[in-house]
């Protein structure tokens, strides 16, 4: 009967809200995900960050090695996923999910400041996303995702003056640490440089992948920034699809333009003829990775929201060891001994992240338990 009773409060508090309360709230609350509805999320985001990233890299990297030419088309599916996105942002999602941190309805930002937020990121993302994409054209994918680690020491530095980020040993050992993987490529066998690649195109692509990386460090710190003193007015899900839409169409209208007064788009009947994979494998490529940049997106705008950009950072860090190896099978990238410290000090990084994390996690659980000892003692 305990039991019962413990299962049926949450339930009645529930129906007691009113109608506004779903049959799925209700349910969802005697399940007792209430209580883990944030990690729920977290690990949700966490896991479409990691696969969407891990996917998208190595399609991009196909498109270039089957036969793809245009920088500008790479970049345009980064972006142009967005429509696949708008069905699920009429879903009536379970409250438990939604509803903001702290509980209470407040005034909406005017049209003209979410119209500055959108546009601004995506002209960040446009940039960042051009400059990723001659990255991928003229490095091994194995090098472009390495080179990425950095992403979250620039992260770091700007978010520690826009978000007050507090740094802790732990946390300065993990930048320091991804910082050096990135530094030690710079440095590896040129063996492993892509047929038909000189020396200044490689030049180039590590130096565009190095703004590219820093430009999406910013851009997290900036979402962090906006979504906690400006969008976090509303449900969380319709903020994170209203801010990854908005940015993603203004930057899909920049790569557009840029893509017509380039003149590329003359190349695609042309490209889509000689793909070595053949036409309808060219399209695929094109359409899945578009999808999988999406889901990427998502994931790392949910991870801000619900934690920190560092943090998504850091689970994006997670990720390197995935992409690389992979690589090695599908592309034949060759795995030098300079890659492998890197992907190990970028690992060793990581897990003093997470370390961190764990002490923030348990830290204030052990001083209410104590200061719980202390009063029982008194007594």
């Amino acid at each position: 009967m305990a039991e019962t009773r413990h299962i049926q409060l949450p339930i009645v508090a529930q129906a007691a809200k009113g109608e506004n309360g779903s049959a799925t709230d209700r349910v969802m609350t005697a399940l007792g995900f209430g209580k883990h509805k944030r990690w729920i999320c977290i690990l949700l985001c966490a896991i479409f960050l990691l696969c969407g990233q891990s996917v998208a890299l190595l399609l991009g990297r196909l498109y270039f090695d089957k036969g793809g030419k245009s920088k500008w088309l790479a970049t345009l599916v980064q972006f142009a996923g967005f429509p696949v996105l708008i069905p699920f942002y009429f879903i009536s999602w379970p409250k438990l999910l939604t509803a903001n941190s702290s509980g209470t309805a407040s005034k909406q930002p005017s049209v003209l400041k979410l119209g500055l937020v959108y546009v601004t990121f995506g002209l960040i993302l446009a940039g960042n996303g051009f400059l990723n994409s001659v990255g991928m054209q003229y490095l091994p994918v194995s090098t472009v995702t390495l080179v990425s680690a950095s992403q979250l020491a620039f992260n770091a530095f700007f978010s520690y003056f826009l978000n007050s980020q507090k740094f802790t040993p732990f946390i300065i050992n993990s930048l320091v640490l991804l910082t050096i993987s990135s530094v030690l490529l710079v440095f590896h066998d040129d063996s492993s440089r892509l047929a038909g690649v000189s020396q200044g195109e490689y030049a180039a692509g590590f130096i565009c992948t190095i703004f590219g990386t820093a430009g999406a460090g910013l851009l997290f710190a900036l979402q962090q920034l906006a979504l906690r003193k400006l969008l976090l007015k509303g449900q969380k899900f319709k903020v994170v699809f209203d801010l990854v839409i908005g940015q993603t169409l203004t930057a899909s209208i920049v790569i557009l333009v840029g893509l017509f007064a380039s003149g590329e788009w003359k190349w695609f009947n042309g490209e889509m003829e000689e793909y070595g994979l053949g036409k309808f494998s060219y399209i695929m490529v094109l359409l899945w990775t578009a999808i999988c940049w999406m889901v990427f997106t998502i994931g790392a705008v949910g991870l801000v929201l619900e934690v920190s950009s560092l943090f998504c950072n850091a689970i994006s860090t997670l990720g390197l060891p995935i992409v690389p190896i992979f690589a090695v099978f599908v592309f034949n990238d060759k795995m030098d001994g300079i890659k492998v410290i890197s992907m190990v000090l970028a690992i060793w990084g990581f897990i003093s992240y997470v370390y961190q994390q764990y002490l923030d996690d348990y830290k204030p659980k052990i001083e209410k338990t104590s200061k719980t000892s202390e009063a029982c003692s008194s007594t």
